[in-house]
């Protein structure tokens, strides 16, 4: 049989895995609710939707894993399966704890900086780096450990920031794994990135807008650790230009989201790992694209990036310079099509507005964790109501508006609340559509003067808005988790 033929049939019997194992997911869900899990506040989706999709991923690779070992593939790199294998389904497991009860994010860090350090141990490690054009290999030494698990931990995260809208993160999952077959060669890793492409397919189908099953924190962390263990394993075998940068490329969208996210809320004064709706898919979502548009777009976005992936792989790294320069003007034509060209070149005025919201920000922070502890305390939502519009009118809300199921109430705190020219904010109870919150605020005409508890400007009032209602959302979960 061919190498061509085996990767083939690989991807055939990946995708029966996967599909045949999310089918019984999804069976188990709507007979049992396995992995019943309220939908949080930075989510775009309302409805329970089982965030178990990972589950046929991780089936797919250890049935190709297992395969591999069993004699099936080339006697290359055994060694670095078996670790791959036990670090990839811990990392899986970590997520999927997370997915069935939430741990923290700081619990989840640690463990995924443990596993990789694990992996780091076995094996699986960068010791040494090619500099591009000058072909020196540099020794990384006593730097190979923290270098190991930064690649590790930041391939990990990517997949998971980026798994924001249906299809979106599997799909660009699916684009590296095709380039990590060419990447592979005739290795263990074209071996398990072709099994995994078919369960990619597989689990796509189900996961395309509109999806029946997500990736979860489970399926998400480990197809990032799977991809940042197999570029590591193919650098071994000395392409590492070709298996540490050019996937780089492929990882265009969600390293460019990351990366304007962490600058955002450094800027702001918000955690920097705290999970919003203000990423890139969400403000398509919020300007009218559907689903379906923005998914097809990242995947032409994606796909473009993946042509000059392929490129850094076929020169070697020889026309890295041009490649980023077409990479960068390609990133500029988008941002310009979709308007966010003329927002990301303002940097004076968006650094001086953060700058300035910085206090205010730091302010609705403080009162959302005494919201949220309140929450645990209150004897009834009705108080927990009052406590609410305490903290809104405090922030600075001109009005707040609650209701739980056919129990409304409503809040003023200013004379001029009724004024057409306001700023309006409303959000959903996650996985309740019969529970909102409603916050105004009068919006400030340009050049007028500043009331001392009163929100300055409309960005500023989203951000606000958003605190206050995930701390509300956060306070009635504590209340629910207290009353049982």
């Amino acid at each position: 049989m061919t190498v061509f033929s085996q990767l083939a049939l690989l991807g055939l019997l990946g995708l029966m895995v996967a599909s045949g194992s999310t089918l019984l997911v999804l069976r188990l869900f709507r007979t049992r609710k396995l992995g019943d899990r309220r939908p949080e506040a930075h989510h775009t989706h309302q409805a329970v939707i089982p965030r178990l999709g990972g589950i046929g991923l991780a089936l797919a690779f250890a049935f190709a894993a297992g395969l591999f070992l069993a004699g099936g593939g080339p006697d290359s790199c055994r060694t670095e399966t078996k670790n791959l294998l036990a670090t990839a389904l811990a990392m899986f497991v970590l997520g999927l704890w997370d997915d069935l009860r939430p741990i923290g994010a700081r619990r989840k860090l640690v463990g995924q900086i443990l596993i990789a350090s694990i992996a780091f141990f076995l094996g699986i490690s960068i010791t040494k780096i090619t500099v591009p054009f000058s072909h020196n290999v540099l020794d990384l030494g006593l730097w190979a450990w923290p270098m190991t698990v930064l690649w590790l931990v930041a391939t990990t995260n990517l997949i998971n920031l980026i798994d924001g809208v249906d299809g979106l993160a599997g799909g660009i999952c699916l684009m590296l794994m095709i380039l990590l077959v060419v990447v592979g060669g005739g290795s263990c890793v074209a071996w398990i990135a072709a099994a995994m492409i078919g369960a990619l397919l597989g689990f796509l189908w189900f996961n395309f807008p509109p999806a029946r099953i997500y990736l979860g924190d489970g399926g998400a962390y480990f197809m990032g650790f799977l991809i940042g263990g197999l570029t590591i394993i193919s650098s071994q075998k000395g392409t590492i230009l070709a298996a540490l940068i050019a996937p780089l490329f492929v990882l265009a969208l969600p390293i460019l989201d990351t990366t304007v996210a962490i600058l955002r809320r450094g800027l702001q004064g918000l955690p920097l790992f705290r999970p919003d709706r203000r990423h890139i898919h969400h403000r398509l979502l919020s300007s009218g694209i559907s689903r379906r548009r923005l998914v097809l777009g990242a995947y032409i976005f994606t796909a473009f990036f993946l042509f000059l992936g392929f490129a850094v792989f076929w020169s070697q790294g020889e026309q890295l310079a041009i490649l980023l320069g077409f990479g960068a003007l390609f990133i500029l034509f988008a941002a310009g099509r979709l308007s966010f060209s003329r927002e990301w070149f303002s940097v004076g005025h968006i650094l001086g507005n953060s700058l300035g919201r910085r206090a205010e920000i730091q302010y609705a922070l403080a009162q959302k964790r005494w919201l949220i502890l309140e929450g645990s305390r209150c004897p009834d939502l009705a108080s927990l109501g009052e406590d609410t519009a305490f903290v809104a009118r405090k922030i600075g809300f001109a009005t707040i508006r609650i209701r739980i199921g056919d129990d409304e109430k409503y809040w003023c705190f200013t004379e001029t609340a009724a004024d057409e020219n306001c700023w309006q904010f409303r959000q959903t109870l996650p996985g309740r559509a019969d529970c909102h919150i409603e916050l105004t605020a009068s919006a400030t005409k340009p050049g007028a003067a500043h009331a001392p508890n009163q929100i300055h400007d409309k960005n500023t009032f989203s951000i606000l808005g958003e605190l206050l209602a995930g701390g509300w959302a956060q306070a009635v979960a504590a209340w629910e988790i207290r009353r049982r």
